[in-house]
């Protein structure tokens, strides 16, 4: 996008989108971020995902669906490594450490907000980072070439960028526990059957894939797609009672705003 259109909506200039390794693309409705490493196979840096949270606290209020993808033969390789030469620079307090740490996870944290529909659009590796910016997101259309792997405990880590509650809430805790501890390389065919992605493409097709779904998604009235998302999201953690007493909220507020209130 361009400085004066960064300027104008706060979102981060072109030169701090490149140095983070992102791009950002908004046209009306809909935001496209793509990860823009592809030297690196879209490595990310702790950069990287500071760009992604400065975006999610600048999009314009009309932004409906936000698509994520990658440059080249990857969607992401996950973490660069290059990080850790030197120790990595982290903070030595145990505060300060939790603190570094949630920066980090605001890049991701945002994908949720009922504003919008995320949407990961997945090819080739999308390994550790790469695997958890995926489940971020609401929906994951993936090519046929794609590799999910949660490398992490590999590398003496853990997944910490928000992605083991949606793992978890995929595929349950005993497929997460085996998919984790032993980083194996996951497949679009098995991802489709274990729920970890919602459509999948060739991969010459990804992008018209995608291309129609956001076109569904956009044919949806706005209002009842931000409420309709944020009682879904709520229902996790409700009982039946707790969640009929939000279905009857969010309809309320809808009948409200589309007939002017209702008949005395």
């Amino acid at each position: 996008m361009g400085d004066a259109q960064s300027a104008a909506t706060g979102l981060p200039d072109d030169a701090a989108l490149a140095e983070a390794g992102l791009r950002l693309d908004v046209d009306g409705a809909v935001a496209t971020v793509t990860l823009d490493r592809p030297e690196r196979r879209n490595a990310m840096t702790f950069a990287t995902w500071r760009a992604l949270a400065a975006i999610g606290r600048s999009l314009p209020a009309d932004v409906r669906v936000v698509v994520l993808r990658g440059e080249g033969p990857s969607f992401s390789a996950g973490i660069d490594l290059s990080m850790f030469s030197g120790g990595g620079g982290f903070p030595a307090g145990e505060d300060d450490l939790d603190a570094f740490i949630a920066d980090l996870q605001e890049g991701f944290t945002w994908l949720r907000r009922p504003e919008f529909v995320t949407v990961a659009a997945v090819h080739g590796h999308a390994i550790g980072a790469g695997f958890q910016l995926a489940l971020g997101c609401d929906i994951r259309v993936v090519a046929d070439d794609v590799k999910f792997c949660m490398k992490e405990p590999a590398l003496g880590l853990v997944p910490d960028l928000t992605g083991t509650k949606p793992l978890v809430e995929i595929v349950g805790v005993n497929r997460a526990l085996e998919l984790c501890l032993t980083a194996r390389t996951v497949g679009a065919a098995e991802a489709a059957r274990l729920g970890l992605a919602e459509i999948t493409a060739p991969a010459g097709e990804l992008d018209k894939a995608v291309a129609d779904l956001v076109a569904s998604l956009l044919a949806v009235n706005a209002g009842a797609a931000v409420a309709t998302k944020r009682l879904l999201l709520e229902a996790p953690g409700n009982d039946l009672a707790a969640q009929c007493a939000a279905e009857r909220r969010e309809q309320a507020g809808r009948l409200r705003e589309m007939f002017g209130g209702l008949p005395g």
